[in-house]
């Protein structure tokens, strides 16, 4: 396996999106590759990963719908055609097939892999939008 690992990119704020936009956590593809995405986030106190999206470049895609119930979410990705990681130093668990898995605690104990997420901050908006590039990954507000 191919062990590129993507620069993260600056993160931005785009104003002037239409109001009737509905609210929700996508994520965007912008390569030409597979790309399978998986998701780490707090509900009531209590960690959870979910996987996998699986989004063909030049996609996007709704993984959360509804209004955004955290301030903080955290993304893995991995490209499936040319290999490397969209990753960072979050560590949560994952495992190769469809998750959802409770808690970040003893990967290794319970069967899962453990896996480093990158931390997308949404400054508690009601909906966010990051994009995986060929050179990193973006993040910015849809209102």
């Amino acid at each position: 396996m191919k062990a590129a690992l993507f620069s993260l990119l600056t993160f931005l704020s785009l104003g002037g999106i239409a109001s009737e936009a509905k609210a929700d956590f996508r994520v965007c593809n912008d390569t030409k590759s597979l790309v399978g995405v998986s998701l780490g986030y707090s509900v009531s106190g209590e960690w959870k990963t979910e996987g996998w999206w699986q989004l063909p470049g030049e996609t996007c895609a709704s993984i959360l719908q509804g209004e955004l119930n955290s301030r903080f979410y955290y993304i893995y990705a991995e490209d499936a055609d040319r290999g490397g990681q969209w990753r960072g130093d979050i560590f949560m668990c994952t495992t190769n097939q469809e998750f959802k898995i409770d808690g970040v605690e003893e990967c290794f104990e319970r069967g899962y892999q453990k896996t480093g997420f990158f931390e997308i901050d949404t400054d508690n908006r009601d909906s966010w939008m990051v994009r995986l590039t060929e050179d990193g990954q973006s993040s910015s507000q849809e209102q």
